[in-house]
């Protein structure tokens, strides 16, 4: 199935890297831009179908760049800007933004964000991940195993997203409550391990099924398919 890509336009790399990390682990694909000039080679290479954009950038304004973007792309933007003045808010919209989020944001509320636009525009492929035979959609806020329902929290539903778009892959715990959580974990550990261990059960991971969810003892998960 095909994924939903975004195009994420931010000059901080951090913000960037974070950014990425969050949509990726939710499903999305995510196109990278520091710069507007690098956006607009993003732009022609990938046509994206949102567009998530920083206002103040290094080589212009966000502002002036929806105004052009929208001669190319009719996909959603979303700003993201530090002013919150009504005539900074206006002056976006009326360039052709559909959304504006003020800095600093929760990216659970961007996501939620993201995902109005893309109902709204009618791309309804957004944010699923399938790795046969788990489905994970986070549109719904669901998943099945094998066509059986199974009962996750919002958390645990980003946590299993997060392991089945990196089967296969040693993840540590910092990059697990990055891209599961959007913020950087701050020694959390034991948050991730009362999650893992909700998943175990529900997956049924420790009674010879589908899936199996390894520590590595150096503080890293590997989640790995065992059926075929």
């Amino acid at each position: 199935m095909k994924k939903v890509k975004l195009l994420l336009v931010e000059d901080e790399t951090d913000v960037l890297q974070n950014n990425r990390e969050y949509f990726e682990g939710k499903g999305y694909e995510a196109v990278c831009a520091a710069t507007l000039a690098k956006a607009r080679f993003q732009l022609e290479e990938h046509s994206p179908d949102l567009i998530l954009l920083d206002v103040m950038m290094p080589d212009g304004s966000g502002f002036d760049f929806c105004a052009e973007l929208r001669q190319k792309t009719n996909a959603p933007i979303i700003f993201l800007t530090g002013r919150d003045e009504n005539e900074s808010v206006i002056k976006g919209l009326l360039q052709g933004g559909d959304d504006y989020v003020t800095k600093p944001y929760d990216l659970n509320v961007l996501s939620a964000r993201v995902a109005a636009q893309l109902r709204r525009t009618g791309v309804m492929t957004a944010g699923k991940i399938e790795l046969s035979p788990l489905t994970i959609d986070f549109l719904a806020g669901e998943a099945t195993l094998d066509g059986e329902h199974i009962p996750l929290t919002q958390k645990e539903l980003q946590l299993l997203g997060c392991f089945a778009l990196f089967v296969g892959r040693r993840l540590s715990f910092e990059e697990i409550y990055r891209r599961a959580w959007g913020e950087t974990s701050h020694g959390a550990s034991g948050t991730i391990k009362t999650h893992v261990a909700n998943l175990r059960k529900k997956l049924k991971l420790d009674e010879n099924g589908w899936f199996e969810l390894v520590s590595s003892g150096r503080s890293e998960y590997i989640f790995s398919k065992v059926r075929y």
